[in-house]
Order: structure tokens, then sequence, then C-alpha cells
């Protein structure tokens, strides 16, 4: 399966992005659609605790996300929206990518809502 393509629509904003052909990126796109409640976390990036965690098997034992990566953690069941660099984390996988400057993501003060989908 290739990269599929989803929309997420942030506080109104409507951000391009996909989800790579892996396992744990498999087992979100099986939750979609999402309407989640994103808050800023340490300044370096956005958050979501997703309903049900996503699998690892076959994924990675951690990763060193991109900025305008879309990430996960498992151990806190969330994702995440890389807008630094966070290097090397254990337990967390790369899902897919923002096709966004991932600058919209910084200086948060509240949670903000988003629905995430399949594009059309």
């Amino acid at each position: 399966m290739a990269d599929t393509p989803i929309r997420i629509t942030l506080d109104g904003r409507t951000i391009d992005a996909v989800l790579h052909d892996n396992p744990a990126a498999d087992a979100l796109r099986a939750q979609l659609p999402l309407d989640l409640e994103f808050r800023d976390y340490a300044r370096q990036e956005v958050l979501a605790e997703l309903p049900e965690r996503l699998t690892m098997e076959g994924m990675p034992h951690g990763c060193d996300p991109e900025i305008a990566d879309i990430g996960y953690n498992h151990g806190n069941r969330v994702i995440v929206l890389h807008y630094s660099r966070i290097g090397f984390w254990p337990g967390t996988a790369v899902l897919g990518r923002l096709h966004v400057d991932a600058s919209v993501l910084r200086g948060w003060d509240a949670s903000k809502p988003a629905r995430i989908e399949l594009a059309d």
C-alpha cells in the first residue's frame, strides 16, 4: 500500500498530510475519522490522546522524528504533530507527514479541536 492522503482540520485550518504504509499508521487509519483535542507539549510538538492504542508490532523500537512528521507515542497513547526536533525517543513511531510549514503549530496557549479523516 502506498501513502494514504489524509486531511487534518485543526482549529478551522485544513492541513493536507499523508499516512505512511506501516503497521502503526494502518492502525490509525482504521480509527478514522477522529475528533481530537490537540495541546502544546514542551514547546516542541502538539499532541492529542487517541481513543485506542496503535500497534507497535513490526515497528522499530523508537525513532528520531523530523519537523512536520506525524508521530505516535505508544506509552502515552498520543498522536504527535512535530514542529521541532526532539531527537531519538524510544516507544515512538513515525506515522506520516504534514504538508504544511510546521511553524503554524507553534505558540499555542490553549488546546485546539481537530478532525483527522481520509482525504477525498
